[in-house]
């Protein structure tokens, strides 16, 4: 069975959710990865995945890849100091691709775009950027409904909040249960004391496929899917240091120490416009997706922990 689904970003968080989803469900799935020994690294061989080497960025490249594919997965991701150098224009490629079979992108989300909101996000909730890269996500996702508008492609995206699970490698999350393996002290910034969401990747992934599915013949469409709201910080890391059978120890960073290492460490620049995510509770509401999917359930946050462990420890260095 050929693939007609195009995966960019595979090796990414949410798109080695997404493609182990499709993966596990028979569906052929097509990865094209900067580095294809980082790929084979970390999926397992399988007959129904294709890997092909090349850089999102080349325009002429997404199209031949696109001829034949329904779906386009747009799970590309720079550090956030190459946000605004790179998104809107790897963005733009992929319209392109996409409108040559009028494919599906399906586009991952944040929270990024409304900023410190106290009530609940819904879909239709007012856009109200107050960081640089909240500006960015806003533009995008403007350009994708205008793609979608004039008939280029079809478009899904589904916001998200924090993410953590299997191959979430960015600063923020590795640390956390890396230093849970080690039993040293799990890192975070400003506040442990106050509730926080977050999302399973493998929950998100689910999610996505089920949309990609339900959604398929739809010009545009917009989902929150939000995971679970964790009490507090504190909680969640005492849960993962019980899972790793060590004793809890945090390590909570304040904003002078970020300013310090931040001239030493560039992407803790970007974060320094981001705090208002860690001293504030900030939530997406997503009863519009879970009165579309009824029988959907998160997997247990025991299970979900001892996964994400197993898999740093036998992946991850």
């Amino acid at each position: 069975m050929k693939s007609d689904i195009l995966i960019l970003g595979g090796t990414g968080s949410i798109g080695y959710a997404f493609t182990q989803n499709l993966l596990a469900k028979n569906r052929p799935v097509t990865l094209l990865v900067r580095n294809v020994a980082k790929a084979q690294g970390i999926f397992e061989p399988n007959p129904l995945l294709e890997i092909i080497e090349g850089d999102a960025q080349n325009g002429a490249l997404l199209k031949e890849l696109a001829q034949d594919k329904k779906v386009i997965f747009h799970g590309i991701n720079y550090p956030y100091h190459e946000w605004k150098v790179n998104m809107m224009s790897v963005t733009q490629r992929i319209i392109e691709a996409a409108s040559i079979n009028n494919a599906q992108i399906i586009f991952p989300g944040n929270v990024y775009n409304y900023g410190n909101m106290a009530t609940p996000i819904v879909e239709n909730s007012p856009e109200k950027p107050c960081s640089i890269k909240g500006q960015l996500r806003v533009e995008l996702e403007t350009t994708l409904r205008e793609a979608a508008r004039q008939g280029k492609c079809n478009v899904l995206i589904v916001r998200l909040p924090d993410f953590w699970g299997e191959n979430v490698q960015n600063e923020g999350v590795k640390p956390i249960f890396m230093n849970a393996l080690k039993g040293k002290a799990m890192p975070w910034l400003i506040r442990i004391d106050i509730p926080h969401q977050a999302v399973y990747t493998p929950d998100a992934a689910e999610i996505m496929v089920r949309l990609m599915l339900a959604t398929a013949n739809s010009t545009f469409e917009l989902y929150n899917y939000g995971g679970q709201i964790h009490d507090n910080i504190q909680t969640l890391f005492e849960q993962i240091a019980k899972q790793a059978h060590v004793k809890p120890k945090f390590m909570v960073y304040p904003k002078w120490m970020v300013a310090i290492l931040a001239w030493f460490i560039p992407v803790l620049k970007e974060i320094q416009e981001m705090y208002y995510l860690y001293e504030n509770t900030v939530v997406l509401n997503d009863d519009k997706l879970r009165n579309l999917f009824p029988d959907f359930h998160e997997t247990s946050l025991e299970e979900a922990i001892q996964n994400t462990l197993r898999w740093f420890k036998q992946y991850s260095k």
